[in-house]
């Protein structure tokens, strides 16, 4: 019997697209260790400083630079604890916020300020495309450490400021970036024809162009998270970064060079932390890449199908 027409056209379920990419990420098991790490490092973020923000500061003298692998003194010593007898783990899980936190915050700034004027750039040109670009062109002529040194070193090392000087330093990969993307976008026929049916400039950037860049935003986004964690921790290691009684991976590291040859975990630990997110950012921007790509997205749906 013929299926009625009503149930022929019922749309399918939301959860689909969901089970889709869940298929897609577990066909690629590299990228899928990678997405569980970052899910266990945002579990830390959200309730690391809730449930061990006490164990995180509290001394234990007796437990000075214990050695990591035992849990004589607890399971929260199996990574060992630090000169004044903290919890090692329970430091790193609560640092995690921070680190996280300032590299998230940077790059979301930088991709919003530097998007919106790689579209203006791109799309308009002439003079403002041309401000712009050497605008972009000064800031990048410092190097992104060196800026953030030369800011901090005048003010206060806060993690506003941190945040701030870091996203700054980062506007114009995304403004050079989606303008190049937008430059050649815009001479599309679906982008002409928009623009000949009299659809305002604002509409054909968000609804034609902007579709089209986001793929090469959250590949760059994730790369830049990377990135920055790697400049924030230095900068807290040359002691002009995020300032005690808070707490990040870059600040930890800097807190155990002193002790590398009496009691190198304490500098181990967090350093491990910082290589394995890094990593794990960009494993998975490499697969959000082939996913957002139609053409490979499509070889990757076909493989998928092959195997159910």
């Amino acid at each position: 019997m013929a299926e009625p027409a009503s149930l022929a056209a019922r749309p399918a379920a939301p959860s689909s697209g969901v089970l889709e990419i869940l298929g897609l990420l577990w066909q690629d098991k590299v990228a899928a260790v990678s997405a569980a790490l970052l899910t266990l490092v945002l579990a830390c973020v959200l309730l690391g400083p809730w449930l061990l923000a006490d164990q995180a500061r509290a001394l234990n003298l007796m437990a000075r630079n214990a050695p990591p692998f035992s849990i004589d003194k607890g399971w929260l010593f199996v990574l060992g604890a630090d000169a004044l007898g903290r919890s090692l783990l329970a430091r790193i899980v609560v640092a995690s916020q921070n680190t996280m936190l300032i590299a998230v915050s940077a790059v979301a700034i930088s991709v919003i300020v530097g998007g919106i004027l790689g579209l203006i750039a791109g799309y308009q040109g002439g003079w403002a495309s041309a401000i712009l670009l050497r605008l972009a062109d000064a800031i990048m002529s410092f190097p992104s450490m060196l800026l953030a040194v030369i800011v901090l070193f005048v003010f206060d090392p806060g993690v506003t400021n941190v945040i701030l000087v870091l996203a700054v330093s980062r506007i114009p990969i995304f403004l050079r970036t989606v303008r190049a993307e937008v430059l050649e976008i815009k001479e599309r026929m679906f982008v002409i024809a928009a623009r000949a049916m009299g659809a305002r400039t604002n509409r054909v950037l968000l609804r034609h162009v902007a579709p089209m860049i986001l793929p090469t935003i959250i590949n760059l986004a994730a790369l830049e998270i990377a990135f920055v964690m790697l400049v924030e921790s230095g900068l807290s290691f040359l002691g002009i970064g995020i300032q005690p009684p808070e707490v990040t991976w870059g600040l930890m590291v800097a807190d155990g060079r002193n002790y590398l040859g009496s009691a190198w975990w304490l500098a181990f630990w967090p350093g491990v932390a910082i290589m394995l997110v890094t990593m794990a950012l960009n494993l998975l921007s490499n697969w959000l890449r082939v996913v957002t790509d139609p053409v490979e997205r499509w070889r990757l749906q076909t493989s998928v199908g092959r195997h159910d």
